[in-house]
């Protein structure tokens, strides 16, 4: 194994278990912690999204210290504090210590999601990251498939909060070895440092709000999505079963995609490969808002690849436009209002669906639309700072 691919193996390994005992976590334990603590589920959703909200108040500070000292400390350390949030879960008997719980998960999140791990490679590769960061995702794509089944079956065995425990214990003798003996010490390498006044220069507001933006809508739709999707396809006509089974459909979908920009798109610039995203889960919608069920599958598959290649497009295109100076720093950035939108979004697209239906989706598809405006402009934009 080389010294590049056992780094990809790490934190892709490192990242499934990060976001599939943190993220993916309230998809299964939120009834059961309510209903032995006496809470609302929303209760329990309220403190998952407070955890994201402290992600994004954190994420311009990590990213700023991984562009200066490397990211291997950074993912350890983060390790440590999720295995802290979920022992603190996992002892919860009130809402005081479930709320503690998801705060200290939420700077885990800050510390030790994808933001992070990109920020690392880019500091390890520079403008080469981009096959890195797609591998990392190849793996983590399976973060839900292969976490919520173990924490389901951990919590009809043996109860929420041993599941929690559980995946405490993961993170510290799995999760901790991987980024911290396995990950390299590494910073950007001199050399790049020429770029900077280049990455200076392209690194205007416009951009950079652009590509805000275009993150902000995009996660907002694709944690809506993950929110509520079975409960829309049963709204589209199809049966509680066949509405899981089609859902769970995004997974192969996003790993599919992700193969696709691995072989064949890195052949062009990421802004190509993120218009073609942005578009997918609009197509499939108005499939499933003008015939309903019987294209119930096909939207779901565009949906899950479309958010399979704007996960890539998250860590590539700042790199590709801006260079890996100050790369952590601008992904903090650019991440503080996707995870306010995505904090916001669930309950947001249940008032939605309540209201409208399956035409809620019109409002999701405009989201991905004026996505894809953005990106035009983006790359009008970049033309002419090259030219």
């Amino acid at each position: 194994m080389s010294s590049r691919t056992g780094v990809v193996f790490a934190l892709g390994v490192s990242q499934t278990l990060a976001w599939g005992s943190t993220y993916y976590l309230p998809a299964i334990l939120a009834v059961p912690m309510a209903q032995d603590l006496g809470l609302t589920t929303g209760t329990v959703f309220a403190a998952f999204s407070s955890a994201l909200v402290v992600s994004a108040v954190l994420g311009p500070a990590v990213g700023r210290r991984i562009d200066r000292f490397g990211g291997r400390d950074v993912l350890a350390a983060s390790s440590l504090v999720f295995a802290l949030g979920l022992v603190l879960l996992g002892l919860a008997d009130g809402p005081v210590l479930l709320w503690a719980g998801w705060l200290v998960i939420g700077v885990g999140m800050g510390m030790g999601l994808y933001e992070s791990a990109f920020s690392t490679l880019a500091g390890l590769y520079g403008r080469e990251a981009r096959g890195a960061i797609t591998g990392i995702t190849l793996l983590a794509g399976f973060a839900s498939t292969v976490c919520w089944p173990i924490t389901g079956w951990l919590n009809a065995e043996f109860g929420w909060q041993n599941a929690c425990f559980t995946w405490a214990a993961v993170h510290l003798l799995l999760g901790l070895p991987l980024n911290r003996l396995l990950i390299p010490f590494g910073i950007q390498p001199p050399a790049l440092h020429a770029e900077t006044a280049v990455a200076e220069a392209n690194s205007t507001w416009l951009p950079m709000a652009l590509l805000a933006f275009v993150f902000a809508v995009t996660w907002f739709v694709s944690t809506a999505m993950a929110a509520h999707l079975p409960w829309l396809l049963q709204i589209a006509g199809l049966s509680p079963a066949a509405a899981i089974a089609a859902a769970a459909l995004v997974g192969p979908a996003q790993v599919a995609a992700r193969m696709l920009e691995f072989s064949l798109l890195q052949r062009f610039h990421p802004l190509f490969s993120a218009k073609l995203a942005v578009v997918a889960h609009p197509i499939g919608a108005l499939g499933v808002m003008t015939l309903g069920a019987p294209l119930a599958t096909l939207f779901v598959l565009l949906h899950g690849a479309g958010n399979g290649i704007l996960t890539i497009a998250k860590g590539t295109l700042p790199l590709a436009i801006f260079g890996p100076h100050d790369y952590g720093l601008r992904q903090g950035v650019l991440m503080v209002p996707a995870r306010f939108g995505q904090a916001l979004a669930p309950l947001a697209f249940a008032l939605l669906i309540e209201r409208f239906g399956t035409q809620a989706l019109l409002f999701s598809s405009a989201l991905g639309l004026a996505a894809l405006v953005a990106l035009l402009v983006l790359q009008t934009h970049a033309m002419k700072e090259a030219t």
